[in-house]
C-alpha cells in the first residue's frame, strides 16, 4: 500500500522587494563628507525642495534618525553642503598672478560661475561661511598689490565681494525657476515693455528693443567691467 507523502510545511510569505531597495547600512558607517556628498546627490536629482533627512536616509540606507548623529537639522546640512559646493568650484582658481585686475575679474567669474551652477543655493549662499576666508583673502591681497591701503582695500574688496554675488544671485534665482517660467516672465516682460505709454516712460520708449533682456549675459559681463574700471581708476599711482 502506498504510503502518502508527507505535506511540505508552509512557506512564510516574505514581502515583495524593490529591486532598487538598498541593504542597511552598518550603524556606525556614516560620516558626514558620507552624508553631505548624499545629499548632494538628492539635490541635484530631485531639487532642493526635496532634500529630507528620509530622503538622504534612502540614498544611503541608512535610517533618518542616524543622520542626526552628525547633523542637528537641516539648516546645519545645507551650510555643511554649500561649503563643499564652494570648495569644488574654486579648487586651484584662486592663485594669485602678476597681473591684480585680472586677478579680480578671474575671482568674479569664478563666484558667478558657481552661483550659476548651483542655481538653487542662491539665497543660502547669502550667507557667510569659513570658504568666505580665502575669497576675502585673495580679493585684499590682489588690491594690496594695486596700491591701496589697508583701510581701502578692506573696503573695496567687501564692497565688490557684495556686489558681485548680489548681481549673480538675482540671475541665479532666476535660472532655478522652470523653463517654462522663466519664458512666461521673459515673454510677459516684452509684451508689457511694448504696451509702455511712450509720455510716461520716454526713456525707455527710446531705449527701444535695444534693452537687453533679464538672462542676456551682456548685462553680467558689462557691470563687472564698470566695477573692475573704477576700480583700477582709483588705484594709487594710476
Amino acid at each position: 500500500m502506498a504510503t502518502r507523502k508527507a505535506a511540505e510545511p508552509a512557506k512564510t510569505p516574505t514581502r515583495a522587494t524593490s529591486s532598487t531597495t538598498r541593504p542597511r547600512r552598518a550603524r556606525d558607517s556614516l560620516s558626514r563628507d558620507i552624508i553631505v556628498a548624499a545629499a548632494d546627490r538628492v539635490v541635484e536629482r530631485e531639487g532642493l525642495d526635496r532634500l529630507t533627512f528620509q530622503a538622504i536616509g534612502e540614498e544611503l540606507g541608512a535610517h533618518p534618525t542616524s543622520i542626526y548623529r552628525h547633523f542637528r537639522d537641516k539648516d546645519e546640512l545645507l551650510l555643511a553642503l554649500i561649503d563643499t559646493l564652494r570648495a569644488r568650484s574654486y579648487s586651484g582658481g584662486l592663485v594669485a598672478t602678476d597681473d591684480w585686475l585680472d586677478d579680480l575679474r578671474r575671482q568674479a567669474h569664478l563666484i558667478h560661475d558657481h552661483y550659476m551652477r548651483y542655481p538653487e543655493f542662491a539665497l543660502q549662499m547669502a550667507l557667510r561661511r569659513p570658504t568666505d576666508f580665502s575669497s576675502m583673502e585673495f580679493s585684499i591681497g590682489a588690491l594690496r598689490r594695486g596700491g591701496y591701503d589697508r583701510e581701502q582695500a578692506a573696503l573695496y574688496a567687501r564692497a565688490l565681494g557684495q556686489l558681485i554675488r548680489s548681481a549673480s544671485s538675482i540671475q541665479a534665482a532666476l535660472t532655478a525657476l522652470p523653463a517654462d517660467v522663466q519664458d512666461s516672465d521673459e515673454l510677459t516682460w516684452q509684451m508689457d515693455f511694448r504696451r509702455l505709454d511712450a509720455e510716461e516712460f520716454p526713456a525707455i520708449t527710446w531705449a527701444g528693443d535695444t534693452l537687453p533682456a533679464v538672462r542676456d549675459p551682456r548685462a553680467w559681463e558689462t557691470a563687472l567691467d564698470l566695477l573692475l574700471e573704477s576700480i583700477e581708476r582709483h588705484a594709487p599711482g594710476t
